[in-house]
């Protein structure tokens, strides 16, 4: 298995691509589709002899457009398969118009938010320069769903949905002995402890990221109850208690229970603060987030107030606030904030931190 690194100066920091080349040459994600990373991704699979005709399967983690923006293009220069969780296959195949291509989806969300007029400008000047032109061609894709088994030739992948960022974002398990070419963090051997307890490495695409929290709300506004679904991706990703996990962007993650553990608690971390914030009098989205991230650019004008209202709806379906048309009221100033979280999530935290 081989990354591949491509620049990324517009979401999370650098993109990794991996190729795995098992008896179906493999890409996990291929990042975006503008000119200087493409050449750049051509030049990484050149090192190791191959060329986009020669992949047999893309394998999505999801479908934003750093992730999947070459799939199709790749598709076309050899047929390669792609898959991708059904929740996401609309907004790879081009039956589903993305966010950002999408103007009424845009104005129903933005109103909901509270978003004021010169944010949702910047915001929309952001998408016509940076924003439309890098999800490239549609992709003929093959959906999957959780537990679903891709077969690589000799190489297997486990589909392990986790929900949140986007609704349909995987993570892909794997034992890392079948990988040719890829040292285990933990090494394997014919001993019968090993058997009974082999070593297990995934893909894990934006659910878990070695330096930044991935935005839950903003990053896909179809997701429903965003951080309670998040909540529960990153307890799953404990339980699953993976030797290693290798992200979309950045570098490997060597203990992925303890990371997801500190996402968990990052988050509680969160809701206190929109608490806080709401302690002074309602407020809207746009108003939570500028007290928590101040003054947004580019892509964050998004991020920022869809990671507020993932906090006030979870918050809101608690009975700890109310809403009167965009914003959001407290009605309950001092509720148990551990409550609001899965007892399991708490457990993890509190277990690795």
């Amino acid at each position: 298995m081989k990354r591949i690194q491509l620049g990324n100066t517009v979401f999370e920091g650098e993109n990794d691509v991996y190729l795995i080349e098992a008896d179906r040459t493999t890409l996990v994600d291929t990042a975006v589709a503008v000119p200087a990373v493409r050449a750049d991704l051509r030049a990484g699979l050149a090192e190791h002899g191959v060329e986009f005709a020669d992949v047999d399967a893309v394998v999505l983690t999801h479908w934003h457009p750093d992730h999947a923006g070459l799939a199709g293009e790749i598709q076309d220069a050899g047929g390669a398969a792609v898959y991708v969780h059904e929740a996401d296959a609309p907004l790879v195949d081009g039956r589903e118009r993305p966010f950002a291509r999408d103007p009424a989806a845009q104005r129903e969300t933005f109103e909901r938010w509270g978003m004021p007029a010169d944010a949702r400008e910047r915001l929309t000047a952001f998408f016509g320069t940076e924003g439309t032109d890098i999800y490239g061609r549609d992709a003929a894709v093959t959906p999957i769903t959780d537990g679903e088994t891709i077969d690589l030739g000799g190489v297997l992948l486990e589909t392990v949905h986790l929900p949140g960022h986007t609704a349909g974002l995987c993570a892909f398990a794997f034992d890392p002995r079948t990988v040719p070419g890829h040292d285990p963090v933990r090494g394997g051997s014919d001993e019968e402890g090993d058997d009974a307890n082999p070593p297990a490495e995934a893909f894990t695409g934006d659910a878990l990221l070695p330096r930044y929290t991935p935005n839950v709300g903003g990053a896909d506004v179809r997701v429903e109850e965003p951080l309670a679904a998040y909540a529960d991706s990153l307890v799953r990703i404990v339980e699953r208690d993976w030797d290693a996990a290798y992200p979309g962007h950045r570098e490997r993650i060597d203990e992925p229970s303890r990371r997801a553990a500190e996402i968990l608690d990052h988050h509680r971390d969160r809701t206190r603060r929109v608490i806080g914030v709401l302690e002074s009098g309602p407020a809207t989205a746009w108003e939570v987030s500028a007290a928590l991230f101040g003054d947004l650019e580019d892509i964050h004008i998004l991020h920022g107030p869809g990671e507020a209202f993932a906090h006030l709806d979870h918050l809101e379906r608690a009975g700890v606030l109310e809403r009167d048309g965009t914003a959001y009221r407290l009605v309950d100033p001092d509720p148990s904030v551990d409550d609001l979280f899965p007892s399991a999530a708490l457990d993890a935290a509190d277990r690795l931190q």
